[in-house]
């Protein structure tokens, strides 16, 4: 089996990532019917609550993310899982329901939203230590990009689906494949076999949530990766609502074209995942390198003059955007000590997915105030700055210096003074 597919040689990891596929694509069509029933349906187009909606679903990862991480440290991953996701399949059934019998409202999907945020929380930091007891420690950043491939081939096919389901039949039954593609990944848990998990070893005390933030406060490379992905996620990763506002207010499109922007996104992301899957090991370079381009590609995206060069330019966000979190996600689990793991990647997912709250709501009033376009500008001009500052810090204070090669693929290099 090539490099870029090793993972799934190991039986444990193919049943997860084949049952995640599946309800990936599901939750996919999920976004972006519950985007399209928010815009078109509940409201006139307001792009404000489309952002408090997004900003809901993340709500309450910052909050309960570090319990969630020291839960995920404690008991069953696995089991963990398998709770968290009968839960998800739940609350999308309810939003199906509420749809399907013409009673939904725009509070409906605020709440549902929120649950579903919470459920999240714990679902997260689970999912990301587990990778570590599917595969062995060498094989992580392929299980991470793999993973991340998986997710974003999922969203290559889930909004294009949506957009045609939704424009022939409606919202309902597209919110009704997502409650029904929950039972693929219920189904490939329970095919895992517990006797080849990888488990970490037994801590002879309990931990507590003060030990993951003390641990990470002592590392200043994993505080670095911190503020890449929180400047990313708050700023740069609103492309639920961009992609959304761009479609209907600027260029005029429907259901349709809305779900093919998502899957030419996706054809980015999963280009960047399977790269990420091939690198043996993560690099700076990569990720600040990645935060770069992501940053000068979104800004072209918003001054797009029509559909298809927004569409087009949509391809190098996603492969730029995935770059940064595959390269950031691999970085956290590879240097983190087994013991703290699921803590750490709490906290991770608390910074990457917390900004959320704040950024959606803003950059839904952006672009109900200034325009659809200023909140792709606003968002890579965010990202562009923490590029800089970010790059001035490590020049200054570790003696470096960076070179980028305007060449194919791009290439960053930073190296020592000297050298």
């Amino acid at each position: 089996m090539s490099r870029t597919f090793a993972s799934l040689g190991i039986h444990n990891y193919r049943v997860f990532a084949a049952g995640a596929l599946v309800s990936n694509v599901g939750t996919w069509m999920a976004r972006i019917a519950q985007d399209w029933l928010v815009l078109t349906e509940l409201t006139d187009q307001s792009a404000t609550a489309l952002g408090v909606v997004t900003g809901l679903q993340f709500l309450p990862i910052p909050l309960l993310a570090p319990y969630a991480g020291l839960i995920a440290d404690r008991m069953s991953r696995k089991r963990l899982l398998v709770n968290t996701q009968l839960l998800l399949a739940l609350n999308g059934f309810i939003l199906f329901a509420l749809v399907g019998l013409g009673v939904a409202e725009l509070w409906h999907v605020y709440l549902l939203a929120f649950l579903q945020g919470a459920t999240v929380s714990f679902d997260n930091p689970a999912r990301q230590a587990f990778v570590n007891e599917l595969v062995p420690h060498h094989l992580v950043p392929n299980a991470v990009g793999l993973n991340s491939a998986s997710f974003n081939g999922a969203r290559l096919i889930g909004p294009g689906v949506a957009g045609l389901v939704i424009g022939w039949w409606g919202i309902a039954p597209a919110l009704a494949i997502n409650a029904a593609s929950f039972i693929a990944v219920l189904l490939g848990l329970l095919l895992i076999r517990d006797d080849e998990l990888l488990l970490p070893p037994v801590r002879k005390t309990r931990g507590t949530v003060a030990e993951g933030v003390a641990y990470v406060r002592a590392r200043p490379d994993l505080v670095l990766v911190f503020l890449v992905v929180f400047m990313l996620g708050t700023f740069g990763m609103n492309f639920q609502i961009t992609m959304a506002l761009m479609a209907t207010s600027v260029f005029g499109k429907g259901a349709e074209e809305f779900g093919l922007l998502g899957s030419l996104m996706a054809v980015g992301t999963l280009a960047g995942a399977l790269l990420s899957a091939r690198r043996a090991r993560p690099r700076l370079r990569t990720l600040l390198g990645g935060l770069g381009l992501f940053s000068v590609f979104c800004i072209l995206a918003g001054l797009a003059p029509n559909y298809v060069t927004f569409a087009l330019l949509l391809i190098p966000c996603g492969l730029f955007a995935l770059t940064v979190m595959t390269t950031a996600n691999s970085t956290v689990q590879l240097s983190t000590a087994p013991e703290f793991r699921g803590r750490v990647m709490a906290l991770y997912m608390a910074i990457f997915m917390g900004g959320t709250p704040i950024g959606a709501p803003l950059i839904g009033w952006v672009g109900d105030a200034l325009g659809p376009r200023w909140t792709l500008l606003i968002g890579g001009l965010a990202c562009l700055l923490t590029f800089a500052a970010v790059g001035w810090f490590l020049m200054s204070r570790r003696e470096l210096r960076a070179r980028l090669t305007l060449r194919w693929p791009p290439r960053l290099d930073v190296y020592r003074k000297g050298a």
